[in-house]
Parts: C-alpha cells; sequence; structure tokens
C-alpha cells in the first residue's frame, strides 16, 4: 500500500487479503494521517532508540517509528495481517515482527535480545482497547528497563488513568499507574479518524516510567492486594472495602487510619498517594 491511511486503499488491501475487521480483537485501524507521525515524534523515538510497539495492525504507526527510531520491533497477534505487514514494511529493514500475544511472551528476554544495539526503549502503540489496562500494568509492574509509554486508549480510559490520586475520577489503575510513572494526556483523537469509527473518542497519553516509586509502599504484593480490595467496593467505608481481603485485619486497618490522623469513614478514593503508601507499610 502507498498510503495507509487512504481510506480506499486500506479496504482495498483488507479485501485483496481476505480481512475482515475484528470487533473482538479491538481492530480499528487509523486512517487520520496527522496521529502516527504526531506519537512517533511525542514518544521521543531518534537514531539511539529501540521502540517496542503492540498490535501494529496495517502498520501505520510502524511506519512512522521506522523512520526515526533505531529499531522497531512490533508484536502482532493477528497473523492473518502477515503478508499486508510484510509489503508495508518492506522499505524499512529496521522495522521487525514478532507473532504472538504480548501478554504472553517473555518481554524482559525480548528487549533484552532486540534492542541491544539500542541506547534506549520506549514503548509506543495504539493499544486494543479490550485489553488496555492488563498491557499497561504488565508493562509498569514487570519493571522493564524502558524509559516510556506512548499509547493511544479510550480517552474515559486515559483521564481515569491520568486522574489526580485522592480525586473521585481516580481508581486502582489510576494508583498503580501514578506509582509507577508520571502520565499525561498529550493529545485527543475523535472517533472518526479510525475505520471503523468506534463509538468513542480516543487519546494519546504518555507515561514516563519512574526509575523508582516516588514513596515507600513497603512489599508490593500487599500494596496491590491493598489498592485492588479498597476500589473493589470504592461506596463502602476504607475499612469494609480493605477487610474484604481477608489479610487485612479491621482492627489493624482501623489503627492505621487513627495513626494517620485520618477519619474511620474515609474512603479510599479520599487518600493521596502518599497516605495509601503509609498505609500499606502500617499494614506491614
Amino acid at each position: 500500500m502507498k498510503n495507509l491511511t487512504d481510506i480506499s486503499q486500506v479496504r482495498a488491501a483488507l479485501e485483496k487479503n481476505g480481512i475482515r475487521l475484528s470487533k473482538g480483537m479491538g481492530q480499528n485501524f487509523l486512517i487520520n494521517p496527522s496521529v502516527c507521525p504526531r506519537m512517533a515524534e511525542m514518544c521521543g523515538a531518534d537514531d539511539t532508540t529501540g521502540v517496542l510497539e503492540i498490535g501494529p495492525g496495517i502498520g501505520v504507526l510502524t511506519v512512522e517509528l521506522a523512520k526515526l527510531a533505531r529499531k522497531v520491533v512490533a508484536v502482532e497477534l493477528d497473523t492473518r495481517l502477515e503478508g499486508l505487514l510484510a509489503e508495508n514494511l518492506s522499505p524499512y529493514p529496521n522495522a521487525e515482527v514478532v507473532w504472538g500475544d504480548v501478554m504472553e511472551l517473555d518481554v524482559p528476554a525480548l528487549l533484552s535480545e532486540k534492542f541491544a544495539d539500542c541506547e534506549r526503549i520506549v514503548v509506543c502503540a495504539n493499544l486494543p482497547y479490550y485489553i488496555t489496562s492488563p498491557i499497561i500494568m504488565m508493562l509498569l509492574e514487570s519493571r522493564l528497563p524502558i524509559e516510556s509509554i506512548t499509547v493511544m486508549v479510550q480517552k474515559e480510559a486515559a483521564d481515569r488513568m491520568c486522574a489526580k490520586v485522592g480525586s473521585r475520577a481516580s481508581g486502582a489503575v489510576t494508583v498503580a499507574v501514578w506509582h509507577y510513572s508520571e502520565p499525561e494526556i498529550l493529545f485527543k483523537v475523535s472517533a472518526g479518524s479510525f475505520l471503523p469509527p468506534p463509538k468513542v473518542d480516543s487519546a494519546v497519553m504518555r507515561l514516563m516510567v519512574r526509575q523508582q516509586p516516588e514513596y515507600d509502599v513497603g512489599d508490593e504484593g500487599r500494596f496491590r492486594a491493598l489498592v485492588k480490595a479498597g476500589f473493589s467496593q470504592r461506596r463502602k467505608t476504607l475499612v469494609n472495602s480493605v477487610c474484604s481481603d481477608r489479610r487485612f485485619g479491621k482492627d489493624a486497618v482501623c489503627a492505621a487510619l487513627e495513626a494517620m490522623g485520618l477519619e474511620q469513614n474515609a474512603r479510599i478514593e479520599q487518600l493521596t498517594m502518599e497516605q495509601l503508601a503509609e498505609l500499606s507499610r502500617r499494614l506491614g
């Protein structure tokens, strides 16, 4: 394909290869020509950088990344796209496709093998909407040697992840994202920028990965369990919601809140990142 964002060419290429878009795999191809160049530039790709892309589709973003980066490795699950990707990426020897599910691959080993000659590694991707949060959390919790994660997601998801911890808009994923990174929304993308158009608008956000979390939470597993339990029943008081996980005793939670000067009827969404970290340490 000569123009990867031209609607008629995209339709023709898909039809030629016998491909019908899969709603179940979250396949909505970008046809707005301005989005991917902006993403490639804003992710910081240059001739020293290795870029991991997840879900390249027909390669619209992959091509833009390959123009700037030292090397691009795109992980794609849908093997029906093999012919199209091979054709579209043929002018770019620095772009490689790895076939498989990124949630099942040994990502640390993949990065070590593919980007050995790169000074820095970033992630840049148009993530499938149905699995946005699990992919982002896998990338963050694995403590991979990556500098940043620049991704397009549903606008609602971007708003939630970038919300201020301690606000009503925050959730468990908000806390996790802020624990491991500094997130910001870069720009918004309308539904009409895709084929077929989704029912919601999107946003591109960038997570600058922290070398070390800003606050000491003690045991990471306990902190994750605390946040998950607390937000799973956010309408309840923090004491009642957290104690739904049997590892946390009610007396211990009440004592910790009292020591922190917090009310017993406080809800977890009211706690700041620093307070959540302190609570996790005290419960240890």
